[in-house]
């Protein structure tokens, strides 16, 4: 048995040999069709391990959100070490619940009259982000036969993310209910509290979070059954201080005996590095000087992320340019969007790039993935997966009846 000592170590070693054997590797990728999603399960279970020892140390579930993380092959392995899923449609509640064999925890800002029975179909937990959803619904969850125990998303206006697009406690946010709007005990029906305010964050910005859930809303917490914390807790990354996260965790338990379940919903930290974005440069055009690697993947329909929040992936055997670098490429994609290309900056690569050379993007399994658009016809990657014997399988190449399907 892993002890958290060990685990840390492991953890922490791992991520980075890998990292390494993946750039020293690099002609290993030819080996895989391009575009590709690549998804190796030996990184993928080392990420689940130690999540399962933070549920264990801490005594709290550990739930995966789809939302960050829905490589379903994947979810019979994920469901051997976390406490289930979290689901944000009824997509998301159908698929845990037909691919892990469990209900989901589901939350979503709306739900949708000719959805509604069916995703209680699917759910154990509910929570609901107004006063007024909880009231439009109530009777329905007390009349189905199977119960459901449901939440209710509160707003504990603490936030330490810095981009606004991913801050739900930003002023003016449509996501939970403030304290200065709920009522002074639980509505009757409603067992729990949910609260999202994090985003690639470590376990102090929890701790901080947690004074100011528990300022505004420390005495519901007294009457509820279980809190849900939420995602954005980046507890896979290799800096992040398990330690202090379990001790955090062990000290809202002891204030809140009361509470039988507290919860976290990562879905980035399930599926952090632990696969990536295989592509072929297939032009290089100039610019003013600028050397632009056309790339048969685009920024726009396979990497938004990269475009919104924005931030700029790591290529495997690219640096950042200096004053010293010789072959420096901006790297484009095949889309018509003017902006389809990596703006946050260029690459340095050790050889001058030529038509055919792969380019693989690290840690695009992750929100990347569930990203993905059809915009402009361009097909999307192929998903493979490495198992834990080293062997590629392929699992699915999207074609033309996938972008028309979409479309009507």
């Amino acid at each position: 048995m892993l002890t958290l000592k060990k685990a840390e170590e492991q953890s922490s070693a791992f991520f980075c040999i890998f990292a390494f054997l993946l750039i020293y590797e690099m002609m290993n990728f030819e080996q895989f069709p391009s575009p590709c999603y690549v998804m190796f399960e030996e990184s993928l279970e080392a990420n689940l391990q130690l999540l399962d020892l933070v549920q264990q140390s801490a005594d709290v579930k550990i739930i995966c959100a789809l939302k960050g993380f829905a490589f379903w092959q994947s979810f019979p392995l994920v469901r051997h070490y976390l406490s289930g899923a979290t689901a944000s449609s009824l997509n998301e509640a159908r698929l845990i619940s037909e691919e892990m064999g469990c209900d989901a925890h589901t939350y979503a800002p709306v739900y949708l009259e000719d959805e509604w029975r069916d995703l209680m179909l699917y759910s154990s937990h509910i929570t609901f982000n107004s006063l007024s959803q909880w009231a439009k619904y109530r009777q329905s969850v007390s009349d189905f036969p199977k119960k459901i125990s449901c939440g209710l998303r509160v707003n504990p206006e603490y936030s330490e993310i810095k981009t606004d697009l991913y801050n739900p406690a930003r002023p003016g946010s449509r996501l939970g209910i403030l304290a200065s709007a709920m009522p002074q005990h639980l509505p009757e029906g409603i067992e729990g509290l949910h609260f999202h305010t994090l985003c690639e964050n470590n376990s102090h910005a929890l701790e901080n979070c947690l004074k100011a859930f528990e300022e505004r809303f420390g005495h519901l917490i007294r009457e509820a059954k279980w809190v849900n914390m939420g995602g954005g807790h980046l507890i896979t990354e290799a800096n992040y201080d398990i330690p202090h996260l379990i001790s955090v965790l062990q000290g809202f338990r002891k204030r809140y005996p009361n509470l039988e379940e507290v919860i976290l919903e990562p879905g980035e930290a399930v599926g952090w590095r632990t696969g990536v974005l295989v592509s072929t440069v297939e032009d290089i055009v100039e610019n003013k000087g600028i050397q632009i690697a056309m790339l048969n993947v685009s920024f726009a329909c396979h990497m938004p992320d990269c475009l919104e929040m924005p931030y700029k992936p790591t290529v495997l055997g690219a640096a950042e340019p200096n004053g010293e670098s010789k072959f420096v490429y901006r790297l484009g994609g095949c889309s018509c969007l003017a902006g389809d290309f990596i703006g946050m900056g260029d690459f340095a690569f050790p050889e001058p790039l030529e038509i055919g050379d792969r380019i693989v993007f690290d840690d695009m399994i992750h929100y990347t993935m569930v990203k993905t658009t059809f915009f402009n016809g361009v097909q999307h990657p192929a998903i493979g997966v490495v198992k834990r014997d080293g062997e590629f399988e392929l699992l699915s190449k999207p074609d033309y009846a996938a972008y028309k399907a979409k479309l009507g």
